[in-house]
């Protein structure tokens, strides 16, 4: 698998090409390892020139993603080709992966990610009886 990585301000993006699979797992978890303990909060993995990916490439996109997550990070999937994209929904994580089909919305969706966490939940505020 060959890795190129690429920052876009405060975006780092994965361009991966070959297979999110069993023997290229290491190097991948390698390259994110690094890339987080950098410091690195968002994240775009381009998928555009994987053409498979197994169930353990899966498993290394979740653990990125766990990671990312408890460091109030987050990642995103751009160009999934369809037999990737079915792959995300027959295992139903379409709901834990934003994906994209451009770079700059993937880019854009971050600036979205920090306005909604500083939106204050509606059902946080009550009125109580003073």
């Amino acid at each position: 698998m060959n890795i190129v990585e690429r920052k876009l301000n405060d975006v780092t993006v994965l361009d991966l090409e070959g297979g999110l699979a069993l023997e290229d797992n290491a190097q991948f978890r390698k390259r994110v390892t690094a890339i987080i303990d950098a410091g690195a909060r968002k994240l775009i993995v381009n998928m555009a020139r994987v053409p498979y990916m197994d169930g353990s490439g899966l498993g290394e996109l979740i653990s990125c993603y766990t990671t990312l997550q408890r460091m109030s990070g987050r990642i995103k999937l751009l160009h999934l080709s369809d037999r990737l994209q079915y792959l995300l929904v027959i295992t139903k994580l379409t709901y834990v992966f934003e994906t994209f089909d451009s770079e700059p919305a993937a880019v854009a969706s971050f600036a979205r990610d920090l306005k909604e966490r500083r939106r204050p939940d509606e059902n946080t505020h009550r009125n109580f009886p003073a």
